[in-house]
């Protein structure tokens, strides 16, 4: 038994119904793994934000940069008056400003990669429970029907016991026999 044909007008479905529908007739699996197939898409500088963001969100990078500071500000307080960035440390300052503004925008990079693979995930979440919530629809219609059959196949069985009853009855009517 086939899936029965959707009703409407199929230019009303977009995209994603589409291939919902197009997996039902075949009867084939919908559920791919789209983060491998988002990954294989990635450019190298894709590669490289996302790396510099995991990196930069690490408690490895929160305990480097602290070691960093700590060896900074005590080398060169160590140093007194021929210190390189004499307190208030304006070179460190620098350098930390900078650090900021090259690690923002590429965080902001990899984040707005990550939406985009979310929003491939709830994509194909929409797809994968849509076909299965037609295919559960499409199994309740094949139970309606079993059931019926089943019915309708017992309801014959009775009128044939009926008949049968009503047929024994009649014999030993004409026998004399009592009726049971």
């Amino acid at each position: 038994m086939q899936p029965p044909e959707p009703t409407g007008d199929p230019r009303e479905l977009d995209a994603q119904e589409l291939r919902v529908v197009e997996a039902l007739r075949a009867g084939t699996a919908i559920s791919r793994d789209v983060q491998q197939a988002l990954d294989d898409e990635r450019t190298f500088g894709e590669r490289i934000a996302d790396r510099i963001a995991s990196f930069g969100g690490s408690w490895t990078f929160i305990l480097i940069c602290l070691g960093v500071l700590a060896v900074w500000i005590v080398f060169n307080i160590s140093l007194g008056r021929g210190a390189f960035d004499p307190f208030p440390f304006i070179l460190l300052n620098l350098a930390l400003s900078m650090l900021a503004a090259l690690q923002a925008p590429v965080i902001l990079m990899s984040q707005n990669r990550q939406a985009a693979r979310d929003r491939a995930d709830a994509a194909h979440d929409y797809e994968v429970n849509l076909k299965a919530e037609l295919e559960i629809r499409y199994l309740h219609e094949k139970l309606d029907l079993l059931r019926e059959r089943q019915w309708s196949e017992l309801v014959q069985m009775q009128q044939q016991q009926i008949q049968l009853l009503e047929r024994l009855l009649s014999e030993a009517r004409r026998d004399g026999q009592p009726a049971p």
